[in-house]
């Protein structure tokens, strides 16, 4: 179920063609909310708005958004033939796209002829937020190439929900979006995260490829209940298809949840017992108590049969800064919350490393989990 309840646009803040920032009245307050103009149609001042209010009445991490899910008085639409790949398929808001493998679409026969990711760098994250500082160490060591987000969904599904996807691609960070299985809404629409991969190769020459959820993990305080969870096949597809999975550890000092300190509980789970992939894995040269508390917990966790290695990485707070990119996980900013910002950073470093085929010289990490 979900709770709906009418309101009055009052202001359009944001005014794009797949996304609607506007300034709403229900019950007699004005409140925040957003739209897809690909689902409800574009929304106009003055108009009658069917909200979805649940989110913000059960305090979780929208920002505090409504979202429309239809506007009165304005039902009809005209329907725009693309492909025949349905997304959101079997509800009221099932859209079709153009996907990658279709017929028909300008990547068919490139698909077809797909052989090998021929060990192309692909770094897989947990969270959204691990995007920005794995991107931007990446260009800061190894400038002037070719990346390729590669969003599932297993969070948010529209892609331009996310703000710092569309920075990313407005700076020249992120050469081309692909949205897989029922995401939508980037350059490149697939079925799945392996064709999506197929497509990052064939049809972009993507250089690296980082693939993560959209915003929203879900997460249940249980072993097993995280969406983040999809790590752990996607860094097998990584692998049989012939690319070099990097993984994005989550890691942090700053939580205050015990299961999330240090190396967290997400990541013990993926990589320490349910990946059958070898992965590579880099850690900044941190303090010696962090190397200790990281190194029991990786020898504990069975994390130690991944490829394991230290890595000098850029600083990470300055690059941000430079780009005007504000991130935030779980509320932390870099300045609260360093060690998670710096361990997807790492992993950028070390993509760029093995692009570079420099992996022989990398130092491996931690000495102490021999």
């Amino acid at each position: 179920m979900f709770s709906s309840k009418q309101g009055k646009v009052l202001r359009i803040l944001r005014d794009d063609p797949s996304y609607q920032e506007m300034t709403v009245r229900v019950e007699d307050k004005e409140a925040k909310a957003i739209a897809y103009p690909e689902l409800t149609g574009p929304v106009r001042v003055g108009d009658q708005v069917w909200l979805n209010t649940t989110a913000v009445e059960l305090n979780l991490g929208t920002g505090g958004y409504h979202f429309v899910h239809g506007i009165a008085g304005r039902q009809e639409r005209d329907f725009t033939p693309q492909g025949h790949i349905m997304k959101l398929r079997y509800t009221p808001w099932q859209l079709s796209v153009l996907a990658a493998e279709e017929e028909g679409s300008a990547g068919h026969e490139e698909i077809k002829g797909f052989s090998s990711l021929a060990g192309t760098p692909v770094v897989v994250a947990t969270l959204h937020s691990m995007i920005v500082p794995a991107v931007l160490a990446f260009h800061a060591v190894f400038p002037g190439r070719r990346v390729t987000y590669l969003m599932t969904d297993g969070a948010a599904l529209p892609l331009s929900f996310s703000h710092l996807v569309r920075e990313l691609k407005a700076q020249g960070l992120l050469t081309c979006t692909i949205t897989a299985g029922h995401a939508f809404g980037g350059d490149l629409e697939t079925v799945n995260v392996y064709s999506g991969l197929v497509a990052a190769k064939t049809m972009v020459a993507a250089d690296l490829i980082i693939i993560a959820m959209g915003p929203g993990i879900v997460g249940t305080g249980t072993k097993y209940g995280f969406s983040g969870i999809e790590q752990a096949y996607i860094l097998e597809a990584v692998e049989k298809l012939g690319g070099l999975p990097v993984a994005v550890p989550r890691i942090s000092f700053a939580d205050p949840r015990p299961r999330h300190y240090g190396l967290s509980h997400h990541s013990r789970t993926v990589l320490g017992e349910l990946t059958y992939a070898t992965a590579y894995l880099a850690l900044p040269r941190w303090d010696a108590a962090k190397r200790r508390i990281l190194a029991q917990q990786f020898r504990e966790s069975g994390l130690a049969r991944h490829h394991l290695y230290t890595v000098e990485i850029p600083a990470v707070d300055q690059l941000m800064a430079d780009y005007r990119l504000e991130v935030t996980t779980m509320g932390r900013s870099y300045r609260d919350d360093p060690a998670f910002f710096e361990a997807a950073a790492a992993a950028g470093v070390l993509a760029a490393a093995l692009l570079r085929e420099e992996k022989p010289s990398l130092p491996g990490w931690p000495e102490e989990i021999d």
